[in-house]
């Protein structure tokens, strides 16, 4: 039996710019997480641990960190193989060159796109050396005639994933065509898992151990693959390797009532000082709803980790618009009517360009907001 943890994709050194200052902790948990990788590892009694690229961000990062991730990889009482991805590709002055490799024997970077022969099967690496490419990493591959548990370690897109472009095409047969029993690939960021025509599972996506962002579906994960022997497809167990939860809310307010089921959602999220929270909110609100919006903003911005909320899609109800009749006769009531009718995105009349339906909706919402505090 062959047990090893497949991960990729840590990113460290990544900016996490889109968080603001909690950036911070977001970086500082990819490191954490690493050492999860490697406790999860040794939990599982893996024969090794393999990276499949994109272990840093750039080769750019600060070489404290390359020296942190060679400290942490280097506690593993195993093996660790690592490929490089396209963020941090092999070339001259690459984060590869640096002496932290050379510190402890078990870490061992697969330069080259060769067989190596470890303890009971073959391992066929696939580094990269450009940011992009149109070739196929794995193409050079022909394991049908190894007798040994044959693996694949690669890192680009597998065909029909969604990209905004395509870079390092991997067909979904790899696996089956280069005769390996496990393809382990990194630069999709989710679990993934592509079958064989016979029906079996031999080529994964791991997923990065942790989050990076929001929309990132079953990320925050390590891959246990157990091949039993040679020709026997492999067994795929995520474990839990990431700390942080990226959720996105999209909820529609309709009717009386939405508001407050949707302040209670949020009031029932778990674990807020370790969720990341994207709550967007759109369709009509009227004024008695006007304050549970306002709470439901106070809890995203305390209450959690990281918070935004996104009510540009709101309207006012056209069914309560006696607050623009009560405003006083003039400018003011001429303005908030102006702004009703910006504020509908199918509404054709012709329109300032920074007068778009989300602004007029933002700008309606705020004088809703200022006249309802002014009431006695």
């Amino acid at each position: 039996m062959l047990r090893f943890i497949h991960t990729a994709d840590w990113q460290i050194g990544m900016k996490a710019a889109h968080v603001g200052t909690v950036g911070q902790i977001v970086r500082a948990e990819r490191l954490e997480a690493a050492s999860r990788v490697v406790e999860a590892a040794t939990n599982h009694r893996a024969d090794f641990i393999m990276l499949a690229g994109d272990t840093f961000e750039d080769n750019a990062v600060d070489r404290v960190l390359v020296q942190q991730i060679a400290d942490i990889l280097g506690t593993f009482s195993g093996k660790v193989y690592i490929i490089s991805g396209n963020h941090d590709p092999l070339v001259p002055g690459s984060v590869w060159d640096h002496a932290a490799w050379q510190s402890y024997s078990n870490l061992n970077l697969l330069r080259k796109a060769e067989p190596l022969a470890i303890d009971g099967a073959t391992l066929y690496p696939c580094p990269l050396s450009e940011k992009h490419s149109l070739k196929d990493p794995t193409r050079w591959i022909n394991a049908n005639d190894d007798k040994n548990i044959a693996i694949g370690i690669g890192h680009g897109t597998v065909e029909g994933v969604s990209q905004s472009e395509l870079d390092y095409p991997i067909s979904r047969d790899a696996a089956t065509r280069a005769g390996l029993d496990y393809l382990g690939l990194g630069h999709w960021h989710s679990f993934a898992s592509y079958e064989s025509p016979d029906g079996t599972v031999r080529m994964a996506y791991s997923g990065t151990h942790e989050t990076t962002k929001f929309g990132e579906r079953d990320s925050g994960n390590a891959l246990l693959v157990e091949i039993a022997e040679r020709n026997v497809a492999p067994k795929l167990t995520p474990i839990r390797t990431g700390r942080l939860s990226w959720i996105t809310m999209e909820r529609r307010l309709s009717e009386s009532g939405d508001a407050v089921r949707l302040r209670e959602e949020v009031e029932a999220v778990p674990d807020t000082d370790s969720t990341l929270l994207d709550l967007r909110i759109d369709g009509v609100v009227d004024q008695a709803d006007q304050a549970e919006l306002e709470r439901i903003d106070e809890l995203v911005r305390a209450r959690f980790l990281y918070g935004r909320l996104d009510t540009s899609g709101l309207a006012p109800s056209p069914d309560d618009d006696r607050w623009l009749d009560a405003l006083p006769a003039g400018v003011l009531r001429e303005a908030a009517q102006r702004l009703q009718a910006l504020s509908d995105p199918a509404n054709t009349e012709e329109r300032p360009d920074y007068a778009s339906a989300a602004v007029a909706t933002r700008a309606l919402l705020e004088l809703y907001r200022l006249v309802q505090e002014e009431e006695p």
